[in-house]
């Protein structure tokens, strides 16, 4: 079969690689589509992946089934969540897989064909085309809707720090509840689409003579927003939702990244700030945001472009350089 392979430094190549076999409790699906997530940059800038790629989002076709595997069946319609349970403790059953001490992960989505766990597989309904399949069930959505679900409190106003596609995930979603975002961004594809998105305005970070901060402040009457959400994963936009929460606020942080330094008096006592990290989505969340799909949350509209998987070399490149939103790789049958 074919399968990218991310070489580093830019480079993405198509090569040939063995079919996956699965083994129990495992199914191998046929890839219709996979998308490009903004954690697989730093191997594409970087060192690379030496054993495949980086894709996890991924959905297709059940074509082979491991031993004890009664659901999927062969030839079901999937969407597949790259984290895996392991099926026997309280968190598997309540499906909060990323709780599971034990959970697996599982990669190289970006392929003719990839292995997952059966436990983590969604079939799709037919109403359900594969773009937003494998946004539903991966991180396209997913990320987006297990962060508001950590919220819990009114909010009016929210400041969405970095619009890459987790970013313009939680653009999509906050303003479909209803919510006033304002988002901030460096590129300016991104900063276009997220108004195509709901936000009322998307402001550049790097505008001469400006501070940011002050302008999402100055937006929102000088208070600041309710919640500022950092989807950046960059120490400078984590102190910039600091700097523009409003006193009271809340701050949601779903960019990976490093240590970053802060001060707990200034930070977070004196101003009364609640902070919360948000990772991946809960496999039992698919069924809401199914539903929220089928009331009118436009979930396809985060997918700009479509590419031929031997064009992934371009895919990649185009999406690295912000000229895209979610960038989806087809695969052929």
């Amino acid at each position: 079969m074919r399968m990218v392979k991310t070489d580093g430094n830019g480079v993405i190549r198509l090569i040939e690689a063995a079919d996956p076999v699965p083994g129990p409790g495992e199914v191998v699906v046929r890839t219709a589509v996979s998308a490009i997530c903004g954690s697989e940059l730093g191997a594409y800038r970087g060192a690379g992946v030496a054993a495949g790629n980086g894709g996890h989002e991924g959905a297709g076709t059940v074509i082979a089934v491991g031993p004890g595997v009664e659901h999927p069946r062969l030839g079901d319609r999937v969407g597949v969540s790259s984290v895996a349970g392991c099926g026997h403790c309280g968190y598997c059953a309540r499906g909060q897989y990323t709780y599971c001490h034990n959970r697996r992960f599982y990669g190289n989505m970006h392929a003719e064909r990839f292995l997952a766990a059966a436990n983590a597989c969604h079939v799709l309904p037919d109403d359900v085309p594969w773009q937003v399949g494998v946004l539903i069930t991966g991180d396209g959505l997913g990320v987006a809707y297990h962060a508001a679900t950590r919220i819990g409190r009114p909010v009016n106003t929210v400041a969405v720090f970095g619009l890459g596609p987790t970013g313009l995930g939680h653009t999509l979603l906050q303003s479909y509840l209803g919510r006033t975002v304002i988002g901030v961004e460096p590129t300016p594809y991104r900063r276009d689409l997220a108004g195509k998105l709901g936000a009322v305005t998307a402001l550049d970070p790097h505008e001469p003579g400006s501070d940011v901060v002050e302008r999402v402040r100055a937006l929102t009457g000088g208070e600041g927003p309710d919640l500022c959400i950092e989807a950046a994963g960059k120490p400078e936009t984590l102190h910039q939702c600091f700097a523009a929460v409003r006193t009271g606020g809340m701050i949601l942080i779903t960019g990976e990244q490093l240590r970053v330094d802060l001060s707990p008096s200034e930070d977070f006592i004196r101003r009364d700030i609640t902070v919360s990290g948000s990772w991946f989505y809960h496999f039992g969340e698919f069924l809401q945001m199914l539903d929220l799909y089928r009331r009118g949350l436009r979930v396809a509209d985060l997918v700009t472009h479509v590419f031929p998987a031997p064009d992934a070399g371009t895919a990649f490149r185009e999406f690295a350089a912000g000229r895209t939103g979610k960038a989806l790789l087809r695969w052929p049958g």
